[in-house]
């Protein structure tokens, strides 16, 4: 059975910033999306924040086994119901491979349980270096030994999550700093990734280094395509609603 996508993206800068538009005239989740539609074993649905539930109702949940999530300026138009609903996805088996800015999203925050704070910069000529830490792993498949971006966001240490379980890729920029760009967790039966490049006003999702890296996340982190819930023998996965 192929790998269900979803690609969710906040999709507020395309219609408001002309320079963003003119980079992606289908919207970044296109750009990604039409990527990953070219792959013969996955299925790829489109959702956005302004739809209803997000596009993210419970069937179309029920329906992914790993999901992209790009946000930036509108975390917190983010409704808890659906960040509630996504994360027990994660933990019953969905994947999530996180992007860029979406470390400051509801759900990664839930997902690692801290801050997710970093040092940022923005600059119109900042070379970004990002090195391979783990060769051979399955989601830099494919890739040399490093790649470059010439223009990109600096994202700096520290970032204030969980150690990894995997650091697969290390960023290194003009300015000196350095940053862990390509992380790995398991939350309950679900695989988390996170994956740093992506900032609206460069275009970082045709390079296809970053293409290639998302492809091969989303292999890794997919769910069992039309796996059951998975259970503890005659129990369900559980979890514990926190408090918001």
């Amino acid at each position: 059975m192929p790998i269900r996508v979803t690609v969710w993206h906040e999709h507020r800068h395309e219609k408001k910033n002309p320079l963003v538009a003119r980079i992606y005239p289908e919207g970044m989740h296109g750009a990604i999306a039409n990527h990953l539609r070219r792959c013969e074993d996955l299925v790829v649905r489109l959702a956005t924040l302004d739809e209803p539930e997000h596009g993210l109702s419970e069937e179309v949940l029920r329906n992914t086994d790993v999901i992209t999530w790009w946000g930036h300026h509108a975390h917190a138009e983010v409704k808890d119901e659906i960040v509630d609903r996504v994360h027990r996805r994660v933990l019953e088996g969905m994947g999530i491979v996180v992007l860029h800015s979406g470390h400051f999203s509801k759900i990664f925050r839930r997902l690692m349980g801290t801050t997710c704070n970093l040092k940022w910069r923005e600059e119109q000529n900042e070379r970004e270096i990002l090195w391979v830490t783990r060769p051979g792993h399955p989601i830099v498949r494919g890739i040399d030994d490093h790649f470059i971006l010439p223009r990109e966001e600096m994202y700096g240490e520290f970032f204030d999550i969980p150690e990894p379980e995997c650091t697969f890729l290390i960023s290194s920029f003009g300015g000196g700093e350095v940053f862990r760009s390509g992380c790995t967790w398991t939350r309950g039966a679900g695989r988390v990734v996170y994956f740093r490049p992506g900032h609206e006003t460069f275009p970082t999702y045709h390079d296809p280094n970053v293409l290639k890296v998302i492809e091969n996340a989303v292999r890794w982190a997919a769910a069992t395509p039309g796996a059951a819930t998975p259970s503890f023998g005659n129990r369900k996965l559980g979890w514990i609603d926190q408090p918001h």
